[in-house]
């Protein structure tokens, strides 16, 4: 199958994006290497492996294994959030003080998502209070347990497995993957969940305003307020959108010295209705500038 080309927004950076996605972390879900990224997603159930570079302003994109299909072009829309105009956002942080930097240092970065739903939930359930090096050595385990593998050249490439997958995945197993019993409860119950019918990212979608997408979310085991907001930030990408309390937004707002205080949730509110519209981005853009480039 013949590449597809798709034009890019300016600015885009597609340098700044493969920093965010690689960080020194081992994430199973996609493999990036010095100019490109490969990913496999599913397609109508069947898992299609995709590279993406960059050339002359363009995404250029090769069908490795697998069917080509323009729901491939869609993710990546949505994975790299290519059709927002981020040049408002940039005209509020520069005239920030403390801000203004990053429409320099981290130009074109764009807001990178989980388009799928389910994924993006249990990776707030997996990472829940342990450090991202274990979240994601513990992911790995998961995803090669009980994901979808493509073989290309003698590498393994997963998708994030099915709800159908874990809701049937061996607590024991999953304990020997060191789950503690609350999060394989979590997991579990979460996959029924999507494996009946009752949660999907198109009833968010179909549900009237934030607020509502908050409380369905909510409702499910194992779902806080922090992991519906961090959904509604990385999979609907709602806007506004804040993950209050989260570690990384804490220090950030500290080390630009917008709070001294951790639990100084009036001046955090303060802050962010100087960005009306471009919450998200904002907290992305902190969580970018804890760790700058060597």
């Amino acid at each position: 199958m013949a590449n597809q080309k798709m034009n890019l927004p300016s600015p885009f950076s597609f340098k700044e994006c493969l920093w965010f996605l690689n960080r020194n972390f081992d994430d199973c879900m996609h493999t990036v290497g010095e100019d490109h990224v490969r990913k496999v997603i599913l397609v109508e159930n069947q898992p299609v492996l995709f590279e993406i570079r960059e050339k002359n302003s363009k995404l250029i994109i090769k069908i490795l294994k697998g069917e080509g299909s323009p729901v491939i072009e869609n993710f990546i829309h949505d994975w790299f959030d290519i059709n927002r105009d981020i040049k408002p956002f940039y005209q509020l942080l520069s005239a920030h003080k403390e801000l203004a930097y990053m429409s320099k240092d981290f130009e074109g970065l764009r807001l990178i998502g989980i388009p799928d739903l389910f994924e993006a939930i249990c990776w707030c359930i997996i990472g829940q209070q342990i450090n991202l090096t274990f979240a994601y050595k513990t992911k790995r385990r998961l995803v090669e347990r009980y994901g979808t593998k493509i073989i290309y050249e003698g590498q393994d490439y997963y998708a994030f497995p099915s709800p159908e997958a874990l809701a049937a995945a061996n607590p024991e197993e999953l304990k020997a993957m060191q789950f503690s019993a609350q999060k394989i409860a979590y997991l579990t119950g979460i996959a029924n969940v999507f494996k009946e019918g009752k949660m999907s990212k198109q009833i968010l979608l179909d549900l009237p305003d934030v607020a509502a997408q908050q409380k369905a979310l909510t409702a499910i085991k194992g779902i806080g307020i922090w992991t519906a907001n961090y959904t509604l930030m990385k999979t609907l990408r709602i806007p506004t959108s804040i993950p209050y309390g989260d570690a990384g937004l804490l220090n950030g707002l500290i080390a630009h010295r917008i709070i001294s205080d951790k639990k100084d949730i009036e001046g955090i509110n303060t802050f962010f209705r100087h960005f009306k519209g471009w919450e998200s981005y904002l907290v992305f853009y902190l969580w970018r500038s804890l760790a700058p480039k060597t």
